[in-house]
């Protein structure tokens, strides 16, 4: 991956949790489990402690937004 990702960029961090878990049910998906998979991330370089709630829902709403709508 080409860029660093932060809290900031929802859309490209739904894509790459989309090719890292690419046959994952998004409805059995909490959101300490995005949490975790997020921060995990090859070029994630944000300060995990800045997550919320907020941010995990524009996240989970991009990843749902770009499967269904592929």
């Amino acid at each position: 991956m080409d860029k660093t990702l932060t809290w900031e960029d929802s859309y490209a961090v739904a894509l790459a949790l989309i090719q890292r878990y690419p046959d994952k049910n998004l409805e059995e998906v909490s959101v300490g489990m995005l949490y975790q998979w997020v921060i995990s991330l090859p070029g994630f370089a944000d300060d995990p402690d800045l997550a919320n709630d907020e941010i995990l829902v524009a996240i989970y709403q991009a990843w749902i937004e770009e499967v269904y709508n592929s």
